[in-house]
């Protein structure tokens, strides 16, 4: 028996974002942007908060990082394995872990870095108290979010209401994608953040098959469909609703997805 109010929450994003690394492959070129934008320099100590299939962490390997991967859930941290073994970086470390309870001692890192992982921990007090501890004095932090306004963070907010709600207390993704909630986040520990957007191409052939790759590699996404699945009206009205949000941001067979980069530096 625990404690802690937000385990079974933990539990579920352990187990949702299992099937999440068909998506991943998508966030490779914004690796390739956070990294060259965090500055990661050869011999730095770099930690990858939610490092998923570890996408971020390999770009910043072979960068020549010294870097270690960390993600909640342990089939990604499988998949985050073979991806370094198929780019020859085994020294990578690979660790099953808590952004809110990171299991390094205090000042171990030069850099933590965190593509869209971090915003997804519901105490976002605690998950930058913990990235700031790990960080040597003069460390940065880095991260890519996506910003409450645009097509992902609409997509969240979408999704979210259609969840079991969070535990109270528990704070949605959204505002990691606005400068002003970041750098207030930001305000105890570091210097004023820079920041930079770009944007994520996620090639569609058409909005249907976007939304049904979605419902099979995003873990709230399936969670939600699963739910309605027995109710075909409310599910086709999902299905509206989801084909829809995403319309705007389709053409060029691409849905275009805006993200927010940001970097400050530890006080």
């Amino acid at each position: 028996m625990t404690n802690d109010p937000f385990a079974e929450l933990k539990q579920r994003q352990r187990e949702m974002w299992a099937s999440f690394g068909p998506t991943a492959l998508f966030t490779t070129p914004v690796a390739g942007h956070m990294v060259r934008f965090a500055n990661i320099a050869p011999g730095e100590s770099v930690l990858d908060v939610g490092t998923g299939t570890g996408v971020l962490a390999i770009t910043a390997a072979r960068r020549g990082g010294r870097v270690t991967g960390l993600d909640l859930t342990p089939a990604l941290i499988e998949e985050a394995r073979e991806n370094a073994a198929i780019a020859r970086l085994p020294e990578i470390v690979w660790d099953q872990g808590d952004v809110e309870a990171l299991p390094y001692a205090d000042a171990s890192f030069d850099v933590v870095l965190s593509q869209f992982g971090h915003m997804f921990a519901p105490r976002p007090e605690v998950a930058m108290a913990e990235m700031r501890r790990v960080l040597k004095p003069g460390g940065r932090v880095a991260f890519a979010t996506w910003p409450p306004e645009h097509f992902v963070g609409r997509l969240l907010a979408f999704v979210g209401s259609k969840m079991p709600p969070p535990p109270p207390g528990a704070a949605p993704p959204g505002p990691w994608g606005n400068p002003a909630f970041v750098s207030e986040r930001l305000s105890r520990g570091f210097e004023a953040p820079f920041f930079e957007r770009g944007v994520m191409r996620f090639s569609a052939l058409s909005i249907p098959h976007f939304r049904v790759f979605m419902e099979r590699s995003v873990g709230p996404l399936q969670k939600v469909v699963e739910h309605l699945a027995s109710d075909p009206q409310k599910l086709a009205q999902f299905h509206a609703d989801f084909e829809a949000l995403a319309a705007p941001y389709h053409f060029d067979n691409v849905i275009h997805q805006d993200y927010l980069l940001t970097v400050a530096k530890a006080i």
